[in-house]
């Protein structure tokens, strides 16, 4: 395993990826009225799913078990939305944080799925999976639709975080330039390509079957 891809600039991805996301799924509880300890739950849940999923696939091991920031951030984000009113945490200012958490997220995901030897074609689902698993299970446990259900670009900007980072890192180090500016341009391709769909309402085509082939 390379250990120098991990940086500072990682790690404060992860942080505001785990912040964000934690922050969504108390909010999330929160609409539905629940306890604190509900939305302890979600926080943890939300903040936390994506990545676990990651560690237990690559191998590695459970970050946020290892790593005593992680659990006491997502009771901090808790705490925020219980103490908070919930008006605060909803339009598209909200999304535009979850579209940068997932971002940053997705970055995270593939670029820890390279360190630990996954190929670049797994590791570029790593980092959707990284950035997409804990908001499906918060929508699973809460019993809403989830929104990769939905046209519009979320997985897609997931994706597209995460095959810049891949490829950015593979090409960097074939011309000798520091990895960390392919972090830097996969985190703002994916944040940039969510932001103008949450803004203008891009989705991707629906299936439609062809009637005449029933």
């Amino acid at each position: 395993m390379n250990e120098e891809i991990f940086t500072p600039i990682l790690d404060w991805l992860d942080i505001v990826g785990i912040a964000i996301f934690a922050l969504s799924g108390a909010v999330i509880a929160a609409k539905e009225r629940q306890t604190f300890v509900t939305m302890a739950f979600f926080a943890l849940v939300t903040g936390v799913g994506g990545g676990t999923v990651r560690d237990l696939l690559i191998g590695a091991p459970v970050f946020w078990i290892t790593d005593g920031w992680v659990a006491p951030v997502c009771l901090g984000c808790a705490a925020l939305a219980w103490f908070t009113p919930l008006k605060w945490w909803q339009g598209k200012g909200f999304d535009m944080a979850d579209g940068a958490g997932l971002a940053a997220y997705a970055v995270l995901g593939s670029a820890k799925a390279m360190a630990y030897g996954v190929p670049p074609v797994p590791a570029i689902l790593m980092g959707i999976i990284t950035g997409c698993v804990g908001g499906i299970i918060r929508d699973v446990v809460a019993g809403r639709p989830s929104i990769i259900m939905q046209p519009e670009l979320y997985v897609t900007s997931a994706a597209l975080s995460a095959s810049v980072t891949i490829c950015g890192a593979i090409l960097a180090v074939l011309v000798g330039v520091p990895v960390m500016w392919a972090w830097g341009t996969a985190f703002v391709a994916g944040f940039a390509l969510r932001a103008a769909a949450i803004q203008f309402g891009w989705g991707l085509p629906s299936y439609r079957a062809d009637s005449s082939a029933l």
